[in-house]
């Protein structure tokens, strides 16, 4: 295939030095005369790791003379069927964006695609928060070829997961390849561009490819501030902390892995509150600052806030709440953000109806049943046993945990009641009723 590249920098070098060794045609433009002639030498404008030696293999004669550098933008486009952008997005001093690099290359993009008759597919590379390829990239091009994204060109966002140091490898083994597509047209031919990666592929909208990049960073930025924190207390009470993350790193069922990570309700039951508040409690008297830490039960609150006030925005006050305890198939209260977000409804004056049938057993005979009695009578009271009471009573239906009895009741349910899912009762939410709702979704 015949591929430009825009911006020479870590992801347009070693992108466009990867797609040539594998047989494509590749032109790499920058805006830095000094850095295209670097190129064309078959050397490296960057410190990575064995790309001098993969520049040398496909500039020039060698290999075809795969790939070629050039400040010339036009001959580039009108050379090519897709172009890469891959130009920097640095900060401002609030955190904004800067994105008039990234203006500026759909600028001369959409210069030569005004005379250009074939279809021409433009990907972004270059990390950019989302709504920024159709506001930015695909607005500007149109602006100035007065052509139609979708139908006379093509746009896509194809994020990055190069690390510095390791790029080339990562290139070639990515964990997963994500085209963010205006339209099938331009999903295939990079699909077919990547052919050679054996990576799953993932074809989505552009604002989902987006925000997958951003997801990932700000997790791996978490993930190295958690393991800091940890480390800290680990040294203030004499402990390895690379042992502790050693044996954290081992469980694969929870800790490395996709659970929890789910968006959803507020985290609670008999075990995360209080362990959390144990340990950010000892850290306070080890003198050691973990803001991080501190964080998470304020995020949390936060969480349930939000759906409070999510409630109160509909105007209505008879609720109905289905799940109390803090995950289905249990009738364990201790903590249950449902029970926190029901008594703060009962503080605003609500009229509120709850169903769980694993609490009303608990009730009779669980092992709840003191707690019950003793700390949430005033919520107790307010349950029945029979979930068409609470559908009858309701305007406002929240769903509180993912009992199988309620996936139903939702799909049964007229157009006349609200519904506010703070679990995600289905993953298809196509057919469900028109005032559904979710918190994160």
């Amino acid at each position: 295939m015949r591929i430009s590249v825009f911006g020479l920098g870590y992801v347009g070098c070693v992108s466009a030095a990867c797609l040539a060794k594998q047989g494509h045609y590749v032109v790499g433009v920058d805006i830095s005369q000094t850095k295209v002639d670097i190129i064309n030498q078959g050397k490296s404008p960057i410190i990575e790791k064995g790309l001098d030696i993969l520049l040398g293999d496909v500039v020039g004669s060698k290999n075809g003379g795969t790939l070629y550098a050039t400040t010339d933008a036009d001959t580039a486009v009108m050379d090519t069927e897709i172009s890469l952008i891959c130009v920097g997005t640095p900060s401002n001093e609030n955190g904004s964006l800067r994105l008039d690099y990234v203006k500026r290359c759909a600028s001369n993009i959409g210069k030569s695609l005004k005379s250009k008759k074939d279809y021409h597919v433009v990907v972004a590379r270059s990390t950019m928060l989302p709504g920024s390829v159709e506001d930015v990239i695909i607005k500007e091009i149109e602006d100035i070829s007065d052509k139609k994204a979708g139908l006379d060109f093509g746009a896509a966002m194809n994020p990055e997961f190069l690390r510095e140091s390791t790029s080339i490898e990562d290139f070639y083994n990515p964990p997963v390849t994500v085209i963010g597509q205006i339209d099938d047209r331009t999903g295939d031919l990079l699909e077919k561009m990547y052919a050679f990666l054996d990576a799953p592929v993932v074809r989505t909208d552009i604002k989902t490819a987006e925000m997958v990049k951003y997801a990932n960073n700000t997790y791996h930025a978490l993930k190295v501030c958690f393991a800091n924190e940890i480390g800290v207390i680990c040294k203030a009470l004499g402990i390895d902390s690379h042992q502790v993350m050693d044996i954290f790193c081992m469980d694969s069922k929870l800790n490395l892995s996709p659970y929890y990570l789910k968006p959803g309700f507020a985290f609670g039951g008999s075990c995360l509150p209080k362990d959390l508040r144990a340990i950010t409690y000892k850290a306070k008297n080890l003198d050691i600052d973990a803001p991080m830490l501190d964080s998470i039960m304020k995020t949390n609150i936060a969480h349930i806030n939000r759906v409070i006030n999510q409630i109160v925005k509909t105007g209505s006050k008879k609720i109905g709440i289905l799940g109390l305890s803090f995950k289905a198939g249990t009738d364990d209260l201790r903590e249950s953000p449902i029970v926190i977000l029901t008594e703060a409804l009962i503080g605003k004056g609500f009229d509120i109806k709850i169903y769980d049938k694993n609490v009303s057993l608990a009730s009779l005979f669980g092992a709840n049943k003191e707690y019950i009695e003793k700390e949430i009578p005033h919520i107790s009271s307010l349950m029945t046993d029979n979930l068409d009471t609470v559908l009858s009573h309701a305007e406002v239906v929240v769903i509180g945990n993912k009992a199988n009895e309620f996936t139903k009741a939702v799909n049964a349910m007229g157009k006349n009641k609200k519904i506010i899912d703070l679990v995600r009762i289905q993953n298809n939410l196509d057919g469900l009723p028109d005032m559904y709702d979710g918190i994160c979704w």
